[in-house]
């Protein structure tokens, strides 16, 4: 999927020290709520097997990990990924960052829509849905510029890397809802 001079595709096998790069370049502002990337992929070797389990998931149709790819300088420079897939209703929760070089860009909430399109017309979902914490400024501009509504908060529901247990912010979207707008 392209955007301008962005590419979003699902992570590949030959994208391990690129991925790390990524995460090790922005660990410090990740852990707190990409804690469970984070811990899976503290050194190039662990890395090595995050990659390809999670394309396994994908071959599975249980994850979906796409990186987004800055096509200028071939960089691997954001993440985007659908998790927690419930296909009985259906619905599944999205996640994303980017490098902080490329924040306040506009290329993360093009990715968004990019996996909105994706989740309603592939993959047939009814409802999308993310979390993320209050103090999260800049996922929450991402969510309500590409339509979410937030419907609440969830108490005591995400645990952060130093084993911190937060509330979180629910933001949801139905098919028919962006098919509204």
């Amino acid at each position: 999927m392209r955007f301008g001079n962005f590419l979003l595709r699902l992570i590949e096998s030959n994208d391990v020290e690129a991925y790390f790069a990524l995460i090790d370049n922005n660990r410090k502002r990740l852990e707190d709520f990409f804690a469970g990337t984070v811990v899976k992929n503290k050194t190039i070797e662990d890395t090595g097997q995050f990659v390809p389990e999670v394309i396994e998931k994908a071959n599975r149709r249980a994850y979906f990990p796409f990186v987004i790819i800055d096509t200028t300088t071939n960089t691997i420079i954001g993440y985007t990924d659908i998790k927690n897939i419930d296909w009985n209703i259906p619905k599944a929760e999205i996640g994303y960052f980017i490098d902080k070089a490329y924040e306040n860009r506009g290329v993360t909430s093009k990715a968004v829509a990019k996996i909105i399109a994706y989740c309603f017309t592939e993959l047939k979902l009814h409802k999308i849905f993310l979390r993320t914490h209050e103090s999260n400024i800049g996922s929450i501009k991402i969510a309500e510029k590409n339509g979410f509504i937030k419907e609440g908060m969830i108490r005591s529901d995400y645990k952060m890397t130093n084993g911190v247990i937060i509330d979180v912010l629910y933001y949801g979207l139905l098919k028919l809802e962006k098919n509204e707008q």
